[in-house]
C-alpha cells in the first residue's frame, strides 16, 4: 500500500529530475490529465501549444485507479497536472496535495458551484464526481481548463480563450441533440438501469430514472439485496433493456438478466456505454463529443426513440 511517507520520498527524488519545460521543447505545454475527459478537454483548448498524457485510457476505472510509477515521473515532470477533483480520483488525492506542493496542479471539476451538483449520500460532503454526464455541466468545466492553461502559459491565452469558445459551442450543439434524442424516449420506458450509478446527472438533464446497481462509486459492494430489488423492479415496470458499461464488470448486469428470466420476463443488454472512460484513443468515440454521442444514442435507441443510427453527425464508428 503505497504511505504518505513513501509519496514525500518519491516526490523528493524525482525533484530532482529534469522538468521538461516549455522552454526546452517550444513553445508546448507538457500536460497530464487524469481522465480521458479532461485530457481531451486540454487537447481541444491547448490546440497546438500544448502535449498531453492521459493516465486513464479506454476501459480504466478512475474510481480505483493508483498512480504506478512511470504516472509520478510524467507528473513530476508536466508543465502542469489536470486531475478531475470531486472525489473521482480517490484512491491519488493525497498524491495529488502533495504534488502541488511542487508542481502546477489543478482539480478542474471543483471550480463548478457545489448547488448545481448531486450530494453524494455515502459521503458528507462529497459529491457525484460524474459531471461529464450533463454536457450543459462539462460546458462549464472548460473555462478552468482554460484557465490553467492560460496560467502556465500566459503567452497563449488569446489562442485557449479562443479554442475554448469553438469547443463550448460544439458541447452546446451535443447538449441540443441529446435533449432531441431523449425526448423522444415514450414515458412508460424513461428508465436506465446501469452497472453503477454515473448517470445520475444524465438523468436529470434529460428527465430520464436512473437505477445503477453499485453506488457512485465502483468501489461500494452490489449486494444480493440490491440485484433482487431491481429485478423485482424489472419485472414489475416491465423494463426490457439494461446497460452495460466499458469500464465496469458484466457480472451484476447479468444477473439482473438471470434473475428476471428466473421470473419469466425477458430483459437485453441495450448497449456498452462508456461511464468512466471513453472509447478507443484516435476513435470518435475516444473524445468526449464522440463519447457522450454514443451514449445518447444508444441509450434513446434502446429506449425506443427513433434516433440517427450513426449520431448526431454520422461519425459513430457502428450503427446501433
Amino acid at each position: 500500500m503505497t504511505t504518505r511517507r513513501h509519496i514525500l520520498l518519491g516526490l523528493a527524488a524525482l525533484a530532482a529530475l529534469p522538468a521538461a519545460t516549455a522552454a526546452a521543447a517550444g513553445p508546448s505545454l507538457n500536460i497530464v490529465a487524469t481522465t480521458g475527459m479532461i485530457a481531451d478537454a486540454a487537447r481541444r483548448v491547448g490546440g497546438g501549444l500544448v502535449s498531453v498524457k492521459g493516465l486513464m485510457g479506454p476501459g480504466v476505472d478512475p474510481h480505483s485507479y493508483r498512480q504506478t510509477r512511470s504516472d509520478i515521473v510524467a507528473m513530476t515532470r508536466a508543465d502542469l497536472v489536470l486531475w478531475h477533483g470531486l472525489y473521482l480520483e480517490a484512491q491519488m488525492e493525497e498524491f495529488f496535495h502533495d504534488l502541488a506542493r511542487k508542481r502546477r496542479v489543478v482539480a478542474v471539476a471543483d471550480s463548478l458551484p457545489h448547488d448545481q451538483l448531486r450530494a453524494h449520500a455515502q459521503y458528507a460532503n462529497k459529491f457525484d464526481p460524474h459531471v461529464w454526464m450533463s454536457p450543459r455541466l462539462w460546458h462549464d468545466v472548460i473555462p478552468a481548463v482554460r484557465d490553467a492553461l492560460s496560467a502556465a502559459y500566459p503567452e497563449g491565452a488569446d489562442v485557449f480563450a479562443a479554442n475554448t469558445a469553438a469547443y463550448q459551442a460544439d458541447i452546446d450543439r451535443l447538449a441540443a441533440y441529446a435533449g432531441e434524442a431523449m425526448a423522444k424516449v415514450p414515458e412508460t420506458r424513461r428508465v436506465l438501469v446501469t452497472a453503477h450509478d454515473a448517470f445520475g446527472y444524465f438523468g436529470r438533464d434529460f428527465g430520464i430514472e436512473v437505477l445503477g446497481i453499485q453506488g457512485i462509486s465502483t468501489e461500494s459492494e452490489a449486494g444480493l439485496n440490491r440485484i433482487a430489488e431491481l429485478v423485482d423492479v424489472l419485472v414489475a415496470r416491465q423494463i426490457s433493456a439494461v446497460f452495460v458499461e466499458s469500464s465496469v464488470s458484466d457480472r451484476n448486469i447479468r444477473a439482473l438478466i438471470e434473475g428476471a428470466a428466473a421470473k419469466g420476463h425477458a430483459v437485453r443488454i441495450g448497449g456498452e456505454l462508456y461511464s468512466d472512460a471513453m472509447g478507443a484513443d484516435g476513435s470518435y468515440e475516444g473524445t468526449y463529443l464522440g463519447m457522450i454521442d454514443h451514449n445518447v444514442t444508444v441509450i434513446a435507441g434502446a429506449l425506443g426513440a427513433e434516433v440517427p443510427s450513426r449520431g448526431m453527425d454520422g461519425k459513430l464508428s457502428a450503427g446501433i
